[in-house]
């Protein structure tokens, strides 16, 4: 039997205020992956939760996630999905009785009974158990168990209420942070669940054939083979650009007890991500021989705070190659060889300076102070380094300072005309 598992498609995501629904990115991908379906003619498309990225989708998303649907339908693909956490599981089994009948199966809430589909190969049955993402509360309320208080004990009691046949093949869709022995694999920025919560064993899993996993945006098998990942189909954050290529898993299962093959179907991207990192001038050289376009850019400097002027020499490439940049700020300190004053343990972490421009950065979105602001604060920090923190006297301004600052309230005064 043939299978593709995907999950985390995020339909109607934004990206530094870029829709990757608008922009193409999520309706290219749809393109793609439905070509490979009619290709490959799998049993059953599985998705393993966060088709939306809101609970309350856009139209536009709604629309694009109908479009898949159908398609597969035409397709004559048994696809069978589940809710994830940023879904909402009412309004993503909407119809589902009536969508049953197509071959298209949803589950979106919990139910004593898990929802359960079977198809049929040369081998016999395979079953498809489907789980929504597991809230320990709402278990313990539909199993009128008090005592289910963590995830993992959530997903292994309902689990244990299920009639299933250990001598047939079974495969479970679940939406949950699956570790081993706690650890947890390669996240990427874009996931919402802090490192810790929500954590499920993979040995919850073992009277299974093969788990379908959703939740963590890249992919990878978790504790065995069997126990995986597909990730999500594009980059959604710049972390993620770390994460091995992605693309559709296809699984394909023989006999039971045999080993199952799962090969990585790559799907280019629309616009591929990339971390641009380097000095100002060498990375500003290889930008301009390499000539790549249509991608989103990361920028990130390492020689020299990010004034406007370099932000807009990089601005202007990337529009000239058809690219978005996305990000930018620098990662360049100039005052680390004070950041450890010894007679100043409140600094021992930093400096003043730099906890400004951390500060400046954050509100600016990562563009750094110019140069004089930086003087500025440069001659204020040496000010309150070298002023007796036990004594009531003021500080004595000596007249560069004095100058600095009435050129600093001049340049802001003409700016504001």
């Amino acid at each position: 039997m043939k299978i593709i598992h995907i999950s985390d498609l995020h339909f109607g995501k934004v990206i530094h205020g870029v829709s990757m629904l608008e922009n193409g990115d999520q309706p290219d991908w749809t393109d793609k992956f439905l070509a490979l379906a009619a290709d490959i003619r799998p049993d059953a498309v599985v998705i393993a939760g966060d088709v939306y990225d809101r609970s309350s989708p856009s139209g536009e998303a709604v629309t694009l996630l109908s479009r898949l649907l159908v398609e597969l339908e035409a397709l004559g693909i048994c696809v069978m999905l589940v809710a994830g956490n940023h879904d909402s599981g009412a309004r993503l089994a909407f119809a589902r009785e009536i969508l049953a009948r197509q071959n298209i199966h949803i589950a979106g809430r919990h139910a004593k009974r898990m929802d359960c589909v079977t198809l049929h190969d040369t081998f016999g049955p395979v079953h498809f158990w489907m789980m929504p993402y597991v809230f320990p509360a709402s278990v313990a309320q539909l199993l009128g168990d008090a005592d289910i208080h963590d995830y993992d004990t959530a997903v292994r009691r309902w689990i244990a209420e299920q009639d299933i046949c250990p001598d047939e093949r079974n495969v479970i869709i679940a939406h949950q942070n699956v570790t081993v022995n706690g650890k947890e694999g390669l996240r990427g920025g874009s996931e919402s669940t802090v490192g810790g919560v929500g954590q499920v064993g993979y040995t919850a899993f073992d009277c299974f054939d093969y788990a379908a996993l959703g939740h963590i945006h890249a992919a990878y098998p978790v504790g065995r083979e069997a126990v995986r990942y597909a990730g999500s189909p594009l980059c959604y954050h710049f972390d993620e650009t770390v994460q091995p290529a992605k693309g559709p898993l296809l699984v394909e299962m023989g006999e039971k007890g045999d080993d199952l093959s799962v090969t990585t179907l790559h799907l280019p991207p629309l616009h591929p991500m990339r971390v641009l990192k380097g000095e100002t001038e060498a990375l500003y050289e290889q930008l301009l021989s390499d000539g790549t376009s249509s991608e989103y850019w990361k920028l990130v400097i390492t020689d020299q705070p990010l004034t406007p002027e370099i932000s807009d020499r990089f601005q202007a490439l990337a529009e000239s190659r058809e690219c978005i940049l996305m990000e930018r700020h620098s990662e360049y300190r100039r005052f680390t060889e004070i950041a450890h004053a010894p007679d100043n343990t409140a600094m021992r972490e930093k400096s003043v300076e730099e906890l400004f421009v951390d500060f400046y950065a954050e509100r600016g979105g990562g563009q750094m102070p110019d140069a004089l602001d930086i003087d500025l604060l440069h001659f204020a920090g040496e000010l309150l380094r070298n002023h007796p923190a036990d004594t009531d006297k003021p500080c004595e301004v000596d007249d560069s300072l004095k100058n600095r600052l009435i050129q600093y309230l001049m340049s802001q005064e003409a700016s504001n005309i």
